[in-house]
């Protein structure tokens, strides 16, 4: 190659090399599988700054008078001393309303009145983190969740989603109507809602067979199509690919699988159990302007806690800082939202029934 072919050379190229950026891999599965997943410096950076975690207050001696006997209407954390009690008021206020402060909820000063909204809907938030923490080790283990996994800072988390409106369209060379890109259905046009489908209602994600033929998987391209856009939506919620949770070349195989589609199997559970047990009940609760473009909820997916990573807040412990926010064993039974279920929920009775395809948005 002459010189001027070699400027040349490096003239075209040059633009194309600086647009790459640098990788990290990280094995996550078993040896040999090639069970890896790469990500980007960039985005790396990013999630580094999403996932700051705040530093945790002292914590607070257990002794003396208890909350519910010293302050009025005090419903889901009466059974914490006083001081406890004051240090998980303090750091609510910072995970959730950090620039509004403790009128966010709190008609001061008249702090047992309950006519703002925030007020009763937070109760019912800290029932669900309760809930979580105690009846749902199985997914979340002993790191738990406070307030700041979905929150980070913000009234409302980043990530919810409602259900969406019908919204078809058709062209000059289509014979059936079809729906643009949504991100549900990971950007494709797929006619998919599966976050109803899988994360409301209780809908068997059951689609590869272990033969070429179908040979007793009745399941059609329909649900093909679901699975994947849940699976996509999955993925992206976490920052990770298939591999993280499957054996690639044998998707359906749960003994070669990594132990991560265990987790993942109870956490598809938890979230339906909240968006049924928890979420939907907030239609009492909340006022029109928080309420989805079909009139409905705001509901929970993988992406309100995960926001991109494979662990929340990259699996920092946080009940070894908040240990109030596990459900006393002799809590009464209403202090709770519902109970880990051993088999998957029936469908919600109150899903809205024109539900079509959801939307992912930040209200």
């Amino acid at each position: 190659m002459g010189a001027k072919h070699f400027v040349l050379a490096v003239v075209l190229v040059s633009p194309w090399l600086a647009s790459c950026h640098r990788t990290q891999t990280f094995q996550t599965g078993y040896r040999g599988q090639d069970s890896e997943q790469v990500y980007s410096e960039k985005t790396l950076t990013k999630l580094d700054e999403i996932n700051k975690y705040p530093k945790p207050l002292r914590a607070a001696r257990t002794t003396g008078p208890k909350a519910a006997d010293t302050y009025e209407n005090v419903h889901v954390l009466g059974d914490l001393s006083e001081a406890q009690f004051a240090r998980t008021m303090l750091s609510i206020k910072s995970w959730v309303a950090p620039d509004v402060g403790c009128n966010f909820c709190h008609n001061a000063p008249e702090y047992s009145n309950d006519d703002k909204y925030t007020k009763r809907v937070a109760r019912e938030m800290l029932r669900m983190t309760r809930h979580i923490n105690t009846d749902w080790t199985a997914h979340v283990g002993k790191t738990g969740v406070t307030c700041y996994t979905c929150h980070r800072g913000q009234a409302v988390p980043a990530k919810l989603w409602y259900a969406a409106p019908e919204k078809q369209f058709a062209g000059p060379f289509m014979i059936k109507p079809g729906r643009p890109p949504t991100p549900t259905a990971a950007n494709t046009t797929f006619p998919t809602d599966p976050l109803t489908d899988y994360l409301l209602h209780d809908d068997n994600i059951r689609v590869i067979g272990a033969t070429a033929l179908q040979t007793g998987n009745r399941h059609s391209i329909y649900q093909a199509q679901d699975t994947y856009s849940l699976m996509m939506v999955m993925s992206e919620s976490l920052g990770v690919n298939c591999t993280y949770c499957h054996y690639t070349a044998a998707f359906y195989n749960w003994d070669m699988s990594n132990p991560a589609r265990a987790t993942a199997w109870y956490g598809i559970r938890m979230v339906r159990d909240l968006n049924n047990n928890v979420m939907l009940p907030l239609k009492t609760l909340l006022p029109a302007n928080r309420l989805g473009p079909t009139g409905d909820v705001p509901k929970i997916y993988c992406a309100t806690c995960h926001q991109g990573t494979f662990k929340p807040l990259y699996g920092i412990a946080m009940l070894k800082d908040y240990p109030e926010l596990v459900r006393p064993a002799n809590a009464p039974a209403e202090a709770s939202p519902g109970t880990a279920p051993t088999t998957p929920a029936a469908p919600a009775a109150a899903a809205p029934a024109v539900a079509t395809t959801a939307s992912i948005v930040a209200p």
